[in-house]
């Protein structure tokens, strides 16, 4: 009897200290908090009363949502997964040395590479997009490659810190086997600096600020409409922008790619265009959106119009396949793509996770996804 006392106790003493593991990790993936953000910021036209502001009115609820949002959740009786496995193809390993490619690894993490300069965006290599490994929106696929076999970049840039854009032990990792500058937000940095990434690899920008790295690599950080924060009660108090990524290629010219982040629908995009573009490529994020949410994300039809309002070229599809983050069902968000872009005219591609497109010579779109919708 004392040897299973002790045999109990011991296996309490042991899922306590692993409880006491797994708050510690949670506490640190809230990142930096809202005191901490504000003593490292500097003056922003965005920023009024301690918290960022978009540009035209934003809600992130339509009022009075509750009881349809439960609703929807128990009996909308959409396919929100998969029936089968997501195809995932392993990227090639070498880098690109010319023109224009775009590696989606899944959600809205991907991998621009504008002749020798490598740029990631959004990366979330962790099985869930939550501050616990135990709970959270669990991962569809597979990473199409580990972290640490990715070529060298030259940046890492973060749209805003929501977890499924921003993750700690991704960012921990990336911090040991890569050596480019984060390029984030302003008050994202403060995060970074929490999870210890070097304050000379932190660059911080507002909208309609840019740094050019070697090799002629801009990164300007442009508006988007929407809203961040790591925890429910504690909202906006560090900035969310979408971002333009150019770098000149051989024979002098210069390719450009436009990154929406999470955002709305709004009137900004002709200004952007004007502003920094045309570009060659945009990624746009085409899931995760609702009617009871209309202002936070744009719909497949909106993306394409934004797509056009931008002059883009290519319109790749970010924020979906990967995690379920919203009620429609999982293939949705592709299957209207595909259609309003057949209808307005614009040059989509649909890549498999791991896929390098070639901006300049596009694979047909062929459906992939349907098989397993």
């Amino acid at each position: 009897m004392l040897g299973v006392a002790a045999a109990a106790a011991a296996a309490a003493g042991v899922a306590g200290l692993a409880a006491a593991w797994v708050a510690r990790d949670v506490s640190a993936a809230y990142g930096a908090s809202p005191e901490q953000v504000r003593a490292r910021l500097p003056h922003s036209p965005q920023l009024r009363g301690n918290v960022f502001h978009n540009r035209e009115q934003t809600r992130t609820l339509m009022p009075e949502t509750g009881q349809s949002t439960l609703r929807e959740l128990l009996f909308g009786g959409q396919r929100r997964k998969p029936s089968g496995p997501i195809p995932v193809l392993a990227p090639p390993a070498a880098p690109a040395r010319a023109g224009l490619q775009v590696t989606w690894y899944g959600h809205a993490s991907a991998l621009l590479e504008i002749g020798d300069r490598r740029v990631l965006v959004d990366p979330v290599w962790s099985p869930r997009c939550s501050p616990s490994p135990l709970a959270g929106p669990r991962r569809l696929h597979p990473v199409p490659v580990p972290l640490d076999l990715l070529p060298e970049l030259d940046a890492i840039l973060i749209s805003h810190d929501h977890y499924d854009h921003l993750d700690m032990p991704t960012v921990q990792l990336l911090v040991g086997t890569q050596s480019a500058p984060f390029v984030v937000p302003l008050g994202v940095g403060a995060h970074l600096d929490r999870w210890g990434v070097p304050p000379e690899r932190i660059i911080e920008l507002d909208w309609d600020g840019s740094v050019e790295l070697a090799g002629g690599l801009r990164l300007t950080a442009t508006p988007a409409r929407h809203f961040s924060g790591r925890l429910l009660t504690k909202r906006n108090y560090t900035l969310w922008c979408s971002w333009v990524v150019s770098a000149p290629v051989p024979g002098g010219v210069t390719r450009r790619v436009y990154y929406t982040g999470d955002t709305g629908y709004f009137d900004g995009y002709p200004g952007i265009a004007e502003a920094y573009g045309p570009f060659d490529a945009t990624l746009i994020q085409v899931g995760a959106y609702d009617a009871r949410w209309p202002e936070i994300h744009m719909t497949p039809e909106e993306a394409v119009q934004a797509h056009l309002e931008l002059r883009g070229g290519l319109l790749i599809p970010v924020h979906w396949a990967t995690f379920v983050l919203a009620f429609h069902a999982w293939s949705e968000p592709v299957d209207r793509l595909w259609q309003e872009a057949k209808a307005r005219g614009v040059t989509l591609a649909v890549p498999r996770p791991g896929e390098r497109v070639d901006v300049d010579s596009p694979p047909p779109v062929d459906g992939w996804w349907q098989a397993i919708a």
